[in-house]
């Protein structure tokens, strides 16, 4: 009976639609109702569920992307607007953009062309300390011309400034690294991202340029239309607008010509070459684009933060963001989505507050737990053993990569139907020059 009824509900479109539209509306509801309780975090993780949910159902792609867009951009800052959580939810949820464009930037490179990075957060860093400079007063020390810092109202120039100078951060990197592959890869990527961030820590001498291991302050917040943008919940905006920009150019570029010399080369290089795709070009484009997207996000990251230091960019940052990756699944978008949501909001919001809560059990004397024990210092661990976890038993990653399925009886009438040498007028062409 509930399998006829599931198999009923799984190939009716509207049923699917009102049982999301129902879910989000009560989700919602309890978020704003709960919001200024401890326990608000479990309806606010039911709503960032329904987007898990909608992408199985079976109803119209458009639809799908335009019931997630209002859910995203309405449903939970609307929700979650009457409480004291709101902007520590927002917050969150700007990190989870952040980190979901970087992801995404990646998985080109490893998801897509299969070249491990393991030096991606310099990218990131080249993007924040870009605005972080001219949107300070740092580059008065070295700047001969101009005034500084730059008005907020040039933040939306450095986005894309970001996404050139660290597309030209990745081809230097691609350049030298065309000649390895595999574990030197990895190596030679890893050294990058060190000497990267090793440089920003020390290029306050002779020339002052990053300020050292003192970092850069007081960054100028983004304006726009003279209004200050300086709050998480408007920062969310900005984010979500970037990540939309980057989902539409992912998704062009997965199956096009370019996106399927990038797997090509990864399944198999010298097949690739066989049939005629530069590996040269190919690559450094997918080192150029991945970093470009990781440079406009370190912009935002640098204006969020108002504040840049090399501390915010170790081989344990590219390391979460390559789990992202690896965990969503390579070379899928909407498993690296999903991978790069569950670590940030499992890292910075549930095991954070499920070590607070802890720790005021333990402070009230209703639960002893012992220092070396004691939630903060778990933290890890517990994150470490649910990887292992995801690992263990979605060894392809939550959602695993599906190739686009080709009609090939379609193709085959097509074939059929096109005249043998293309068109009557390129035949006649052909016929007349042969006499």
């Amino acid at each position: 009976m509930v399998k006829e009824w599931f198999h009923k509900f799984s190939q009716s479109s509207r049923a699917q639609l009102f049982f999301i539209i129902t879910y989000v509306l009560v989700t919602c509801l309890g978020l704003y109702l709960l919001e200024d309780s401890a326990s608000a975090i479990f309806p606010f993780l039911l709503v960032l569920l329904s987007l898990l949910i909608l992408y199985y159902m079976k109803i119209n792609v458009k639809l799908k992307w335009a019931i997630g867009f209002i859910i995203i951009a309405v449903m939970i800052p609307l929700s979650a607007s009457q409480g004291s959580n709101f902007q520590a939810f927002m917050d969150v949820g700007t990190l989870v953009l952040i980190y979901v464009a970087m992801s995404l930037g990646l998985n080109i490179v490893v998801g897509f062309a299969g070249l491990l990075d393991l030096g991606f957060i310099a990218f990131f860093a080249v993007g924040a300390y870009t605005y972080g400079i001219f949107g300070s007063k740092q580059a008065n020390h070295f700047m001969p011309f101009g005034h500084y810092p730059l008005p907020g109202d040039t933040f939306w120039i450095f986005i894309f400034v970001g996404a050139i100078i660290a597309a030209i951060f990745g081809i230097l990197l691609g350049i030298p690294v065309l000649r390895v592959r595999g574990d030197y890869l990895a190596i030679v990527t890893l050294g990058f991202g060190e000497i990267i961030r090793i440089v920003f820590n020390n290029m306050d001498h002779p020339i002052n340029i990053t300020n050292g291991s003192m970092g850069i302050s007081q960054i100028q917040p983004p304006r726009i239309f003279g209004y200050p943008i300086d709050t998480p919940s408007e920062f969310y905006y900005v984010a979500l607008f970037i990540f939309i920009l980057v989902i539409y150019v992912v998704k062009h570029l997965e199956n096009s010509k370019l996106g399927r010399s990038w797997k090509a080369v990864r399944d198999n290089e010298i097949a690739a070459q066989a049939m005629g795709i530069p590996l040269v070009k190919t690559k450094l484009a997918a080192f150029a684009i991945g970093a470009s997207f990781s440079g406009m996000m370190g912009t935002v990251f640098a204006a969020k933060q108002m504040f840049v230091d090399a501390t915010s960019f170790t081989y344990l940052e590219s390391t979460m963001i390559l789990v992202m990756v690896i965990l969503g699944g390579m070379g899928s978008v909407p498993g690296v989505i999903l991978g790069a949501a569950v670590v940030i909001i499992l890292n910075n919001q549930v095991l954070t507050d499920l070590s607070n809560w802890m720790t005021s059990l333990s402070t009230a004397g209703i639960l002893n737990v012992p220092d070396a024990l004691s939630p903060s210092k778990m933290q890890r661990f517990i994150f470490g053993i649910l990887l292992v976890v995801f690992a263990l038993y979605r060894t392809q990653g939550l959602i695993p990569h599906k190739n686009k399925k080709v009609d090939a009886e379609r193709l085959k009438r097509e074939a059929a139907a096109e005249p043998p040498y293309g068109n009557s007028e390129a035949k006649t062409n052909l016929e007349g020059s042969d006499s």
